[in-house]
């Protein structure tokens, strides 16, 4: 495959790629062009979708590495660990805006007038953060070691560098490529934790799960055009699961956060009972889930079903890949 072709990989005019190679860089430079697409708009801080964005393509461009580690040879700057730190600083702000949002859209407004008044006062403390939190990311934007990230990647995907093994056909190693995080997400001890027993380190290992999650979809979600309706609804199970844990964890971090600006115990009724609410909501059917992912006939189903892709890696059209 020339360097033009390669170039080319993900133009829809061109036939779809079929060896490892052609896909690992079709993969990467997605995520890649996804990342600096929104650096401006992030910058300008007018609309909060654009950070969410930018960390998401950071997360999936990370996941692409572990994906497609053995077929590529990326340089030092731009490994997973310097992806890892860049989207733990746009996290930082992300999550102060989905915590916000919470307040004002779910929380403030079913609240009565005196405690929405101590919230108000969670909300400054929150809004302060975020000024620090925003300042902290520009400057890691603006600075050499992201420089030297953006020109890594842009030089890679005019000059790409492979292993040997990135020569052989995607479709002998799909399953080779989706099983290891496949089995990361089914050893996690957080299957074990029961809905009565998520604080303290219980609750901070179904956080750890939740991420367990998110690996293994953005992992699966790459290779979705070249399986099955049961992979893509395994897929959507997961991406739920991944969201219900998710806010869960969000109603842990919010009282964390209202009780440390408070400065005492926190004695807010109505808030209180609003975060249960929510907290019950998110877990309400994680009992039948985590039996389900304990099953070992299930787990074997989903072992089977990465070995049985049904469509070949030269049959897909790219626009699917997308």
């Amino acid at each position: 495959m020339t360097k033009a072709q390669q170039g080319r990989a993900s133009n829809s005019a061109t036939p779809p790629p079929q060896t490892l190679e052609a896909y690992a860089y079709q993969v990467i430079e997605e995520q890649y062009r996804r990342i600096v697409k929104q650096e401006k708009r992030v910058l300008a801080d007018k609309d909060p979708e654009a950070l969410h964005q930018m960390r998401v393509g950071t997360r999936r461009l990370r996941t692409a590495l572990q994906v497609f580690g053995s077929a590529i040879d990326i340089p030092k700057a731009g490994s997973a660990q310097r992806l890892r730190d860049l989207a733990r600083v746009l996290g930082e702000v992300r999550d102060l805006d989905v915590q916000l949002a919470s307040l004002e859209q779910e929380y403030r407004p079913n609240l009565n007038q005196k405690e929405q008044k101590q919230l108000d006062k969670v909300s400054e403390a929150l809004k302060k953060q975020r000024v620090k939190a925003f300042a902290r990311m520009k400057a890691v934007l603006s600075q050499p070691l992201y420089q030297e990230l953006k020109t890594t990647y842009a030089d890679w995907l005019k000059r790409p560098r492979y292993t040997s093994i990135a020569q052989l056909p995607l479709s002998v190693l799909l399953p080779d490529l989706l099983g290891p995080l496949l089995s990361h997400l089914l050893v996690h001890p957080g299957w074990l934790i029961s809905s009565k027993e998520t604080s303290g380190e219980k609750g901070i290992m179904l956080h750890e799960l939740r991420k367990a999650c998110k690996h293994a979809r953005y992992q699966a979600e790459f290779f979705m055009p070249f399986y099955g309706e049961q992979f893509q609804d395994w897929v959507a199970e997961i991406k739920a699961l991944q969201a219900q844990l998710g806010d869960f964890q969000d109603t842990q971090v919010f009282l964390e956060l209202a009780t440390k600006t408070l400065g005492r115990e926190l004695r807010l009724p109505d808030l209180q009972a609003a975060i249960e609410q929510k907290q019950q909501g998110a877990l309400v059917n994680w009992e039948e889930i985590r039996q389900k992912y304990l099953d070992e006939g299930f787990r074997y189903h989903l072992h089977q079903m990465l070995l049985q892709p049904t469509v070949k890696a030269g049959q897909v059209h790219p626009e699917l890949v997308r």
